[in-house]
């Protein structure tokens, strides 16, 4: 599980560490490591709201498409040492499991955000966080700690709390609800298996094939199933909203995590990317208009609560350990 959960802190929907960088020779120190991390979770806790908006003319498969395959090439250009050697028979089947999980993954949250909004999708999808041991628990035959079923519950109830969308009478669940979960499902699946295998290949590498796969598939679907490009998508808000996503929620803010975990501990980085889901929230309410009624944000609260509990070991002191338990850090977007 320790695998599994290193992957977590270096992946959250965006391209894993990448090693190899000249982040060595940059003199930082850890305040602004902390600050860099920070920042990152800023600017993923904002795509929630951005890609809401970017889906109001460029459909999801089509977004989701220009996204992956555009990061792809990126590191491809600047990681080809990391890549190359790697792409041969052996990489076949991690490629299939972690771009088949990686593509469903996204498909099931961009189609649930089209329904849902941005606060509520990004709070269901850290639900991710503590599943994934239990999806360890299925594949890997790692039980899951007493701390871990105690974080389920409260996420569990926190999702309820989500799910009263009348007050305290009216608990229910929408087709993007469900949609939304089911991506924080198979998300757990895609972080076991990119743990599993990161001590086989390269971590690069395998976040490489995992958005060509996944990008090569929505690419076909989008070509089949969605209609054409049009001219909406050259309005001046759908523009700023994917120049945000390519370059400020994906490339910049990759730069940032990876940067920062250089002189951060994981224990530490791993609380700071839990402030994701509450820059969603925050970003969403400012300058989207979600309103948020008083049993969402105990929801909200609860599963936040969960997110942090599920990495905490409670003793003589309070402390973090990625390993045992999921850490949600960035994994993006």
């Amino acid at each position: 599980m320790k695998q599994a959960a290193q992957m977590v802190i270096q992946m959250k929907f965006a391209p894993c560490s990448m090693s190899g960088g000249n982040t060595k020779n940059l003199s930082l120190t850890p305040p602004v490591g902390r600050l860099m991390l920070l920042t990152c979770a800023m600017l993923w806790g904002g795509s929630y709201p951005t890609a809401k908006v970017a889906m109001s003319a460029i459909s999801v498969q089509w977004l989701m498409a220009c996204r992956e395959l555009a990061a792809a090439l990126v590191m491809l250009l600047l990681f080809r040492k990391h890549i190359i050697p790697y792409l041969n028979r052996k990489i076949v089947v991690p490629t299939l499991a972690v771009g088949a999980t990686y593509y469903f993954t996204m498909f099931f949250q961009m189609k649930g955000l089209t329904t849902i909004e941005p606060g509520r999708s990004s709070f269901l999808t850290a639900s991710y966080c503590v599943i994934i041991p239990f999806t360890s628990w299925l594949l890997l035959h790692q039980k899951p700690t007493q701390r871990n079923i105690i974080a389920a519950l409260i996420c569990i109830l926190g999702v309820g709390f989500i799910s009263m969308n009348s007050g305290l009478g009216g608990l229910s669940l929408s087709f993007g609800d469900m949609l939304t979960l089911a991506c924080a499902i198979i998300f757990s699946f895609n972080l076991v298996f990119l743990g599993k295998w990161a001590k086989d290949f390269d971590p690069i590498a395998l976040t490489f094939v995992m958005f060509a796969f996944s990008g090569t598939a929505f690419l076909i679907g989008a070509l089949f199933t969605e209609p054409s490009p049009t001219a909406a998508w050259l309005q001046p808000d759908i523009l700023f909203c994917l120049v945000y996503l390519f370059f400020l929620a994906t490339m910049l803010a990759q730069v940032m995590q990876n940067v920062g975990l250089k002189v951060v501990r994981p224990a530490q980085a791993s609380i700071i990317m839990c402030t994701e889901g509450a820059f969603a929230v925050l970003f969403s309410v400012l300058f989207y208009g979600e309103k948020l009624t008083v049993t969402t944000v105990i929801g909200f609260i609860l599963v936040f609560i969960a997110m942090v509990y599920s990495q905490l070991r409670l003793k003589h002191n309070v402390t973090v350990t990625p390993s045992g338990s999921n850490t949600p850090g960035s994994i993006a977007q």
